[in-house]
């Protein structure tokens, strides 16, 4: 091959390597996420429990309901954060918000997990009434926000269909 060859082919092949490190860094930046179902209750059951998942970022995120059929003064999510990179010493108390398709918006009262590590699985809790009121009355979809865990906002949704 010539030097006049060699100069075009190794700019070349040097430019279709970084367009294609480019593309899997864009892959891998954009993350996953499987934040939102629709589920539908079996005969006898209220709600369903159906776990969401948040990969973005650095750290995955999963969510489960624990008692949105059978709240007694809380509602519960039971939320898991794993990482490699990021210390979870948040407070999610400060960082979540519930909000349902009937138009209220709830602050969680609780968060019972530890402090720090990469690793961190805890409970959040909401009030089940406000003033009174039944949180899941005539709800048929549910929405849970978490703030900068590592990204600035993690919505997950479910969309409730009662046994019918």
């Amino acid at each position: 091959m010539s030097g006049k060859s060699l100069r075009v082919i190794v700019p070349v092949v040097a430019l279709v390597a970084l367009a294609g490190a480019g593309l899997l860094l864009a892959i891998a930046l954009a993350g996953s996420k499987d934040t939102s179902a629709v589920v539908e209750a079996r005969s006898g059951e209220s709600f369903p429990v159906v776990p969401l998942m948040d990969k973005q970022g650095a750290v995955s995120v999963e969510v489960l309901p624990l008692n949105l059929g059978g709240p007694g003064e809380t509602l519960d999510f039971r939320v898991a954060m794993n990482t490699h990179s990021v210390e979870l010493d948040m407070n999610l108390v400060e960082q979540a918000a519930l909000s349902t398709d009937t138009g209220l918006t709830i602050s969680p009262i609780g968060w019972d997990a530890p402090s720090g590590g990469h690793h961190v699985t805890g409970t959040l809790s909401f009030p089940a009434s406000l003033d009174g009121v039944a949180v899941m009355d005539g709800v048929t979809k549910l929405t849970l926000t978490l703030r900068d865990i590592d990204v600035p906002e993690r919505v997950f949704v479910w969309t409730l269909k009662p046994a019918g």
